[in-house]
């Protein structure tokens, strides 16, 4: 409803308000009452005149007495029906006047929401700007680093700096504070898949470990056996010098 329908309505009810503080006026009914014919050449009976005279002025009050009952009874009738319709449109009005507070109400959380997720959505961007600033120059330092080692030492890296290496190259940021829960679904079966990705690396890593240990092992153990074997003919021949000396 637009104000200037609102308008009308109050201008309307204020004018039936005003009709019903009005005094109602009051239609008094005169009868026509005739005047009593006489007879002709017969003998004038007063006293039936004045009893017919009061029954006819007793039947037209009790007339006007219906008259005036009926009359109040539609007045007031008609007043009631102007009390509902003026009730019913401040009802209305209040109703009207409630369903738009409560609609400017959403509208200003909807503002303040927005407003909010818009914030919030800028300062998560400004913090992945700065954690990739700080991670491109974690990895420009680290990577200077190691060229200033090996322009130093001129050597292999070492394993706890080949570890960190690894390390570096392998961590990933997670940046999962805006993501919604579908998504964080897909970037837990990313992190659960290259979990197992990892583990399965880690048991290749410990096998082929395990296999360098055991050929480790048993080259020396023929390493040993061959320097015991080369002990054992230089000692023999020794021997067999001697006691040919002897003889």
């Amino acid at each position: 409803m637009s104000d200037t329908e609102e308008t009308l309505e109050y201008e309307e009810e204020k004018k039936e308000q005003e009709e019903e503080s009005k005094p109602r006026h009051k239609t008094i009914y005169i009868p026509n009452i005739a005047p009593p014919k006489l007879p002709d050449g017969e003998k004038v009976d007063f006293d039936d005149l004045h009893r017919k005279r009061l029954e006819k002025d007793f039947n037209d009050l009790q007339t006007l007495i219906e008259q005036h009952f009926s009359s109040r009874q539609k007045e007031e009738e008609e007043l009631i029906e102007l009390r509902n319709r003026i009730e019913t449109r401040r009802s209305n009005r209040a109703e009207q006047q409630r369903v738009r507070a409560e609609e400017e109400r959403e509208r200003q959380a909807r503002v303040a929401e927005e407003k909010s997720r818009r914030e919030e959505e800028a300062a998560k961007l400004r913090a992945e700007e700065e954690a990739k600033k700080k991670m491109i120059f974690s990895n420009k330092s680290f990577g200077g680093y190691l060229q200033k080692v090996d322009q130093k030492k001129g050597k292999k890296l070492t394993a706890r700096e080949e570890k960190k290496k690894a390390l570096m190259e392998r961590r990933k940021p997670l940046n999962i504070d805006h993501l919604n829960q579908e998504k964080l679904v897909e970037k837990v079966k990313d992190l659960w898949q290259w979990l197992h990705q990892l583990h399965a690396e880690k048991f290749e890593l410990a096998e082929k470990l395990k296999r360098q240990k055991y050929e480790i092992h048993v080259l020396r153990n023929r390493v040993s056996d061959h320097q015991r074997g080369s002990k054992t003919s230089k000692s023999s021949r020794g021997a067999k010098g001697k006691s040919g000396s002897w003889k």
